[in-house]
């Protein structure tokens, strides 16, 4: 488990699964509400993320579930960085993910990603040559709602990021109280 080797600073990719969501009848997919659970387990993922460092970028799909993650997420930080909502991160597989992500300038070193599966997954098991303890075996089992994948690695723009050049530092699935 040796990250791998790069130039440049150590940057952050964090891909956070938005939260649970509801299938109201005659709703779009697009339009899908965040369901009871997703309500509670978003905040959660908020303060998980508050305790380890906060995203200098955020971007996030335009659906509403997503939408509505983000809000809750960032509602936990005394100060929320940017968001940016991209269409192009709805139903994305890896190389539309990528492509989003290589836009992203070079000033920033911690990019939080908020999206859907399975694109997520994926990219994050495209991404990670290594994982510490289990955590890239439990992304390949699954990558619950709320779940939250913190990759590392060193380069001098997001564009360098490709396929095996980060580490895979955590895996977590928060989980909000019935109230």
């Amino acid at each position: 488990m040796i990250q791998p080797a790069g130039t440049g600073p150590l940057r952050r990719l964090v891909v956070l699964r938005h939260a649970k969501s509801a299938w109201p009848e005659g709703v779009g997919d697009h339009r899908r509400p965040l369901a009871p659970r997703g309500l509670r387990d978003a905040p959660a993922a908020g303060r998980a993320l508050a305790a380890g460092s906060l995203p200098d970028l955020a971007l996030c799909s335009t659906a509403v579930r997503a939408r509505r993650t983000w809000e809750l997420v960032s509602a936990e930080w005394a100060t929320p960085p940017p968001v940016r909502y991209d269409r192009r991160l709805y139903a994305a597989d890896v190389p539309d993910l990528l492509e989003v992500v290589h836009e992203v300038p070079a000033d920033v070193r911690t990019l939080l990603l908020v999206g859907h599966n399975p694109g997520l997954a994926e990219l994050v098991q495209e991404l990670a040559a290594d994982g510490l303890d289990d955590s890239l075996e439990r992304v390949r089992e699954k990558f619950p709602t709320s779940a939250i994948a913190v990759l590392t690695w060193h380069g001098t723009g997001w564009p360098a990021l490709a396929p095996g050049a980060a580490l895979l530092t955590s895996f977590t699935v928060p989980r909000g109280r019935k109230g």
